[in-house]
């Protein structure tokens, strides 16, 4: 059905657009087939103003025209609905190519590589060179979870979701109901930050932990959607970054470098094992299960507790 109405969105919109002169509603129903399709005059005029309506809210600028006649018409001029010319100086034409060469999947790289090729013919400087294989950086952030293209396409259409997620101190997953706000790749994984149904308050998932397929829902989202710095904070909380406080961990030496990139101090005690100060924030006992017998954790008491509770979990499967 989604599919059927962008066909005759994106069909309406050509109509009216290659026409030049105003066309009216009959000379529209018999030119669109799923307007021929309607099951009576009724049925096409309610479809028909929909449609229109949301071709406007999509930015397509519509005009409506009266004849001698009295009869009423429509066309969207184009000079009415063309883009302001793009420039770009060299500095931004890089980063463009540089942003488009992050991407490794399949649908993401296309995209991007048809949207610089279009740049390129509208006059990216020709003294940037995006695909450069030789280039000093060269940036990629892998997605290898199957849940991140849907909620991808969830957040951009703001359409509610249902999965089955299992948290680190769970052995079975539960379903979760979410409406999606935004994906954000911390410590090479990948998270959902989104309003959570069942909860009435905002989490945030790791994808990894998503198990089965990702359903979208109809309807529209409950609760309010925060900006785009609320949501990068609270994915930044939820995965481990904001930090108030320190814990003191024993890491088994030439082992956990993420950990000691982190760390405020480290101390050897010999033996093979080092003594760290690191940064102690929300979501930091999940983080330091992933080094499994390589982390001893001191102190504080409680994220010791937290740890341990997450390795008897992981331990009973």
């Amino acid at each position: 059905m989604a599919i059927a109405k962008a066909e005759r969105l994106m069909n309406l919109a050509l109509c009216l657009l290659g026409t030049r002169r105003p066309l009216s509603k009959r000379e529209l129903r018999e030119s669109i087939e799923a307007y021929l399709e309607a099951s009576s005059d009724d049925s096409f005029n309610r479809m028909f103003e929909r449609d229109k309506d949301d071709l406007r809210e999509l930015g397509l600028v519509i005009e409506t025209v009266e004849n001698l006649d009295g009869e009423v018409g429509y066309l969207a001029r184009r000079d009415s609905n063309r883009l302001p010319p793009i420039t770009l100086d060299a500095e931004e034409a890089a980063a463009l190519g540089l942003a488009a060469k992050v991407w490794q999947q399949a649908r993401l790289a296309g995209a991007a590589s048809g949207a610089l090729q279009k740049l390129r013919a509208a006059g990216l400087p020709e003294d940037v060179d995006p695909y450069e294989a030789h280039g000093a950086l060269e940036p990629h952030i892998p997605v290898h979870e199957a849940a991140f293209e849907p909620l991808m396409l969830a957040c951009r259409d703001r359409r509610p979701v249902v999965f089955d997620y299992r948290k680190a101190t769970a052995a079975h997953p539960e379903s979760r109901q979410v409406e999606p706000w935004a994906l954000e790749c911390w410590r090479g994984h990948w998270y959902l930050a989104g309003w959570d149904r069942d909860r009435g308050a905002e989490r945030v998932f790791r994808l990894s932990r998503i198990t089965g397929r990702v359903r979208t829902r109809a309807g529209r989202f409950t609760a309010e959607v925060p900006d785009v710095v609320t949501v990068r904070e609270t994915v930044a909380g939820w995965a481990g970054e904001i930090a108030d406080r320190s814990a003191l961990i024993r890491l088994r030496t030439g082992a956990g470098y993420p950990l000691r990139a982190k760390a405020v101090s480290v101390r050897e005690l010999g033996d093979g094992w080092d003594e760290l100060e690191i940064p102690y924030g929300h979501g930091l006992d999940a983080w330091l299960v992933e080094f499994g017998p390589d982390v001893v954790v001191l102190e504080p008491a409680e994220l010791r507790a937290d740890v341990v509770d997450r390795l008897r979990a992981v331990a009973k499967g």
